[in-house]
C-alpha cells in the first residue's frame, strides 16, 4: 500500500541491495519499474551529504559527454583516464545518476549489510521498506517485511512484487489522469 501510494504520486523509490546475490536482481527490477538503485556499494553520506553526491553525479555526466563527443583535443591517455573514471563512478552512482533529488522512499534487502543506508535514512526522515530476516533488527524500519533476505529466489520474489506494485500504481495514476482530461 505504501509503495503503491508513493509510486502513484510519482515519487522516487530507491532500491538498495549490495550483497552479491541481490546486486543483479536489484538493478534489473529497479530499471524495469523506472526507479533507482544502489547495488554495488553504499557510499557513506549518500543521503546525508547529498550535495557532494550531486557533484559526483555531475562529474560523471560531464565525463560521459566528453567520451560521447570524443574530440581530437584529448590524448589517448586522457580518454583512457576518463573511461576509467566513468566506470568507477558508474559502479557507485550509475543507479542514481538520473534521480532528480533525494529518494522519497527506500526499499532495502538485508538491513544488516545496509546499516549505513538505514542510519542515514533515519537521520533525515526518509521512510524505509525492508525485508527483515530473523537475524535483523527491525528498529528504524518504518515498514518491515518479514522474510528471507539471503536466498536468491526470495530476493527475486520481493523485488518482483515491489516492481509490479510500482508499475500497476503508475498505470492506475496515468489512466486516472487521462480520465480527468477526457472529462
Amino acid at each position: 500500500k505504501v509503495v503503491s501510494d508513493f509510486a502513484a504520486e510519482g515519487k522516487n523509490i530507491l532500491f538498495v541491495g549490495t550483497k552479491r546475490q541481490a546486486s543483479e536482481i536489484i538493478e534489473r527490477y529497479a530499471i524495469e519499474c523506472n526507479q533507482f538503485f544502489i547495488n554495488k556499494r553504499w557510499l557513506g553520506g549518500m543521503l546525508t551529504n547529498w550535495d557532494t553526491i550531486q557533484n559526483s553525479i555531475r562529474k560523471l555526466k560531464d565525463l560521459e559527454d566528453i567520451l560521447e563527443n570524443k574530440s581530437n583535443s584529448y590524448t589517448k591517455k586522457e580518454i583512457l583516464n576518463f573511461e576509467n573514471s566513468v566506470e568507477k563512478l558508474n559502479k557507485a552512482l550509475g543507479g542514481i545518476k538520473n534521480m532528480s533529488g533525494q529518494p522519497d522512499l527506500i526499499f532495502i534487502i538485508d538491513t544488516n549489510k545496509e546499516i549505513l543506508a538505514v542510519k542515514e535514512a533515519n537521520k533525515i526522515g526518509i521512510p524505509i521498506v525492508a525485508v527483515i530476516d530473523s537475524n535483523s533488527d527491525p528498529v528504524g524500519i518504518d515498514f518491515p517485511i518479514p522474510g528471507n533476505d539471503d536466498a536468491i529466489r526470495s530476493i527475486e520474489y520481493y523485488c518482483n512484487a515491489l516492481s509490479k506494485t510500482i508499475l500497476d500504481s503508475n498505470k492506475k495514476s496515468n489512466s486516472a489522469i487521462e480520465t480527468e482530461k477526457i472529462d
